[in-house]
């Protein structure tokens, strides 16, 4: 089994591939090769010694004849530019994500039509598919069949690629799965440059000694979910057997990775709790329109029946999401906890 993961060095193509390498199996059966594709150069080479890796540095779209070199198997499709970015430099996201993922699939059919394996493809979409609009507001509770009406152009670049998925799925070119995933709370290392950053901004930095801002209303709600959560519902989907019934993945519809629905005055009020003032009041709120209108175009409170039907739910609380967080990233804590 060959499997390529693209954006391989970012935060979750790492831990995708880290749980890869662990398990040295998909779906039981045991990987023959994995491939790791980024413009980013591999972050810890040690992470793959001895183990069937191959890395491709560079853009994905100059290195498609080299991941296809040999038979796919099975393609986690991660690399995207990502919301800010979008928002800045239309041009860039449609080049990084609609062109791109266009030619997987195209190099993908041309695959199958050839003889070789179809490419069951996982997408990493999100959940700014969904927005608020006017005329169409959002339910009370959003769901896989709730209308998307992106409301920026991340969410409507994530909606046309899982359209093609859907539309090379139906006429059998690939295997297609798609997972929206929700606000992935609390990211190690440095900030990016998605719009939700803050998210996970308003907790690393005070944890390592460093101010941070918070740019929206305190009161707003978010959804999110743990690195932990989040990987094991992709890697799920992925390996999901299709049909009906539990376990099964039923239907062309994407899955909404399960949410923990949570304020950002809840989120500041755990940081407290757990770290103590002095930690918590590292944190300023200083209102950014472009931010507020962005993520607060998102849904916070989602139907998890669809997920739950693969065995998969939200964390528990804020209060996990960072236990977790210290539990995995000790170092990352400046000083000691009250």
């Amino acid at each position: 089994m060959r499997i390529v993961v693209t954006g391989a060095a970012g935060f979750l193509g790492r831990l995708l591939v880290g749980a890869l390498l662990r398990t040295g199996a998909f779906g039981g059966v045991p990987i023959g090769r994995l491939v790791l594709v980024d413009r980013v150069a591999w972050p810890d080479d040690s992470q793959g010694a001895g183990a069937p890796v191959q890395l491709v540095h560079g853009e994905l779209l100059e290195h498609l004849d080299t991941v296809f070199a040999e038979p796919v198997d099975v393609l986690f499709h991660f690399a995207a530019a990502v919301s800010a970015e979008c928002e800045a430099d239309f041009d860039l996201g449609m080049r990084a994500n609609v062109d791109a993922t266009r030619a997987l699939l195209e190099a993908a059919r041309a695959q199958s039509r050839s003889g070789g394996p179809v490419v069951r493809m996982l997408f990493a979409s999100s959940v700014a598919v969904y927005g608020s609009h006017p005329g169409l507001p959002l339910p009370p509770a959003v769901s896989e069949t709730t209308l998307p009406v992106p409301r920026s152009s991340y969410g409507t670049q994530k909606l046309m690629c899982e359209q093609l998925i859907a539309d090379c799925t139906r006429r059998g070119f690939i295997d297609g799965r798609v997972v929206r995933l929700m606000t992935v709370v609390v990211r190690p290392g440095r900030p990016n440059a998605a719009a939700s950053g803050f998210l996970s901004g308003i907790v690393r930095e005070p944890l390592a000694g460093l101010p941070a801002h918070c740019p929206v209303d305190p009161g707003l709600k978010v959804a999110l979910s743990s690195p932990r959560r989040t990987v094991a519902g992709i890697l799920r989907v992925a390996e999901a057997e299709r049909g009906t019934g539990p376990g099964r993945l039923d239907g062309p519809l994407p899955v909404n990775l399960p949410a923990l629905t949570v304020s950002v005055a809840d989120m500041l009020a755990t940081l407290r709790h757990v770290a103590g003032d002095a930690v918590a009041d590292r944190v300023t709120v200083a209102p950014d329109p472009a931010v507020e209108a962005i993520v607060g175009s998102w849904p916070a409170v989602f139907d998890h029946r669809r997920a739950a039907a693969l065995g998969l739910g939200p964390d528990p609380s804020f209060l996990s999401v960072l236990q977790d967080y210290l539990t995995d990233h000790p170092d990352a804590v400046a000083t000691s906890l009250e």
